[in-house]
């Protein structure tokens, strides 16, 4: 079969977690490096489509492209070990301590920031010939997400904050529920098809996601952005990214995990069972 029951869904979800959490340092620093890089380009690509067409309904249904070549590669993005490695923890698997899972977060972390800061500076070069013209349209328009999405909720002080941090929650349920749906499916075409919806919807809802943010900000700043490196981080990066541990973890991660891993089907007693074989069980024996 191409489907992967629930029951089944939640143990590979715990077994996922707990591979990422012992995978060595090199390993998880290529593969989130990878991640990110691949994560930004399909974000270039869709403000590049948005800015081409008019129309950023198209820019969003293309975007997930880059995501579902990443994760049939086997590269790690922060919002995903966000929902995943946890779970191992919380499972109480032999070796799992809560210090492998910050560790595990820190090395994606810090792997997603060093591919999105690649693409940036490729982008960068790409909008001004190498530095030496002013920012082409899709240059300008990088700019003005940076400001707008920074300044514009500093503009709104503490409500400006819960809103970025409801964003990333928002969008991490929505891209989590992508990871896991492509775990349902055993064949390429089911794992490219359930992950492209929910990732359009947040991408097309211009939710928060800190991956993606670690390429639009550095890359609005070299393009000359009108805000700094403190707006970027005080006022996007850090509730982006407890937004997205918690909408992750919360709605996706922890859901199914309550439901499917810690919650076994209601059975009888054998003595209780209908022995007639073949027969149905009476109403309220099922």
């Amino acid at each position: 079969m191409g489907y992967v029951v629930p029951s089944d869904l939640a143990k590979k979800m715990i077994d996922a977690g707990e591979a990422k959490i012992f995978m060595s340092a090199r390993d998880t620093l290529i593969r989130a490096y990878m991640a990110g890089a691949i994560l930004t380009l399909g974000a270039a690509f869709a403000v590049t489509i948005s800015v081409q067409t008019g129309v950023p309904l198209v820019g969003a249904l293309l975007f997930p492209v880059g995501f579902i070549i990443l994760y049939l590669l086997g590269f790690d993005l922060l919002t995903g070990v966000f929902t995943l490695a946890p779970l191992a923890w919380i499972d109480r698997r032999p070796g799992v301590t809560a210090g492998g899972v910050l560790r595990c977060w820190g090395l994606v972390f810090a792997g997603n920031f060093a591919g999105a800061l690649t693409v940036a500076l490729f982008m960068a070069i790409i909008c001004t010939y190498g530095f030496s013209t002013e920012p082409d349209a899709v240059g300008q328009k990088l700019g003005q997400i940076g400001e707008a999405r920074t300044l514009g909720y500093a503009a709104h002080g503490a409500a400006g904050w819960l809103t970025i941090f409801v964003r990333g929650a928002l969008c991490n349920w929505m891209v989590s529920t992508g990871v896991v749906c492509a775990m349902v499916s055993t064949s390429v075409s089911g794992k490219a098809v359930a992950m492209w919806m929910p990732v359009m919807l947040f991408f097309a809802m211009t939710f928060e996601h800190s991956v993606v943010n670690m390429f639009l900000f550095p890359v609005g700043l070299m393009l000359g952005g009108g805000f700094s490196i403190a707006d970027y981080f005080l006022w996007n990066e850090i509730p982006t990214v407890l937004g997205n541990l918690v909408g992750g973890l919360a709605f996706v991660g922890l859901a199914i995990y309550a439901t499917h891993a810690r919650t076994a089907p209601r059975r009888l007693p054998a003595a209780q069972e209908p022995e007639s074989v073949g027969f149905a069980a009476e109403p309220g024996q099922a």
